[in-house]
């Protein structure tokens, strides 16, 4: 098992997040995940950086810790051919340890550039025109390419590192799981679903299967649920409905039925290293291998501090 961290661009600004994911290096977590979004989910999360400009600064301070997008939309806000480009740039600047996170999007970052936000087929089948685009770029040489969606006219990629990035893509549901599988290096999710990991495998997917851990760490389990609620208050809904929604506006109003019932079902919470650890075993369960631990709403230093004093010798000794 890989144990790494979530970085919240929507929570944190970027030289905030270039210091995270410094500690965490730090602290012994593999790799950090950091969030390509145009906007916060929320307006009091309250900032939403560049994160291609995160990654880099993150890749020149550090020396180990792997690095990557969790995720990007290739085929919206971005044409594949910058995304292919920003890639490859991160993973020269980080010598090999830069791994790209893809998928379809969502509404709230990709509708900016004002351009209709297509059903969730149109935009799988965007995604995989986009994911061949960056697959020919990364090949070498003056490409083209003219799909139904997306076409690419003459363009090469002069600043290539010897090995690409892994192309990890994120499904949440079996046709994008076999997309990973067809064109990815890797699966990516954000629940401990293990029917994921069974349409990628089935597929003849075989590499990472990376998720997102939310973990509420805090001196009791009332005042942790209370930060978590108000951190993933968003989240009830699931992703049919935050994939639509257009602005942190929206997902205030969506977010205001949400009960700290609902959250508690979702996140580990409290000081008990045990319930924590737990949590992590059920993603890993599931067959997920490359854990982002998300610190659900509590102070960073204190989250990070917290894990590797508690969490990441015993998960590394309990599944690794």
């Amino acid at each position: 098992m890989r144990i790494g961290f979530k970085l919240m661009a929507e929570v944190h600004g970027p030289g905030e997040l270039v210091r995270q994911a410094v500690r965490a290096e730090r602290a012994g977590f593999d790799f950090v995940e950091v969030s390509d979004h145009f906007h916060p989910w929320l307006h009091d999360q309250g900032h939403s950086p560049f994160a291609w400009s995160v990654l880099a600064a993150v890749a020149e301070r550090t020396e180990r810790i792997e690095l990557g997008t969790g995720v990007t939309c290739p085929s919206v806000r971005y044409h594949p051919a910058v995304v292919a480009q920003a890639a490859a740039t991160t993973a020269l600047l980080a010598e090999g340890r830069h791994f790209l996170g893809v998928g379809s999007g969502e509404r709230l970052n990709e509708h900016v550039v004002g351009a209709a936000w297509p059903a969730v087929d149109v935009r799988q089948e965007m995604l995989r025109e986009a994911l061949r685009i960056i697959r020919l770029l990364w090949a070498g040489g003056y490409r083209s390419f003219r799909g139904r969606h997306l076409s690419l006219d003459g363009a090469r990629l002069f600043d290539l590192p010897e090995e690409p990035p892994r192309l990890i893509v994120a499904a949440g549901g079996g046709r994008a799981a076999a997309l990973a599988a067809e064109f990815g290096d890797g699966l990516f999710a954000n629940e401990p679903r293990s029917d994921l990991v069974d349409a990628y495998t089935g597929a003849g997917g075989a590499g990472p299967r990376y998720n997102e851990v939310p973990l509420a760490v805090g001196r009791d389990r009332g005042t942790a649920l209370k930060a978590a609620h108000r951190m993933l208050r968003f989240t009830p809904g699931g992703w049919k409905v935050m994939t639509e929604l257009p602005n942190p506006v929206n997902f205030e109003a969506a977010a205001g039925s949400a009960t700290r019932e609902q959250i508690a079902g979702a996140v580990s919470a409290g000081p008990d290293p045990e319930e924590h650890i737990a949590q992590v075993r059920a993603f890993a369960g599931a067959g997920y291998d490359h854990l982002a631990l998300m610190n659900a709403g509590g102070d960073p230093d204190e989250f990070l501090d917290y894990c590797a004093a508690e969490l990441l010798g015993p998960l590394r000794a309990g599944t690794g």
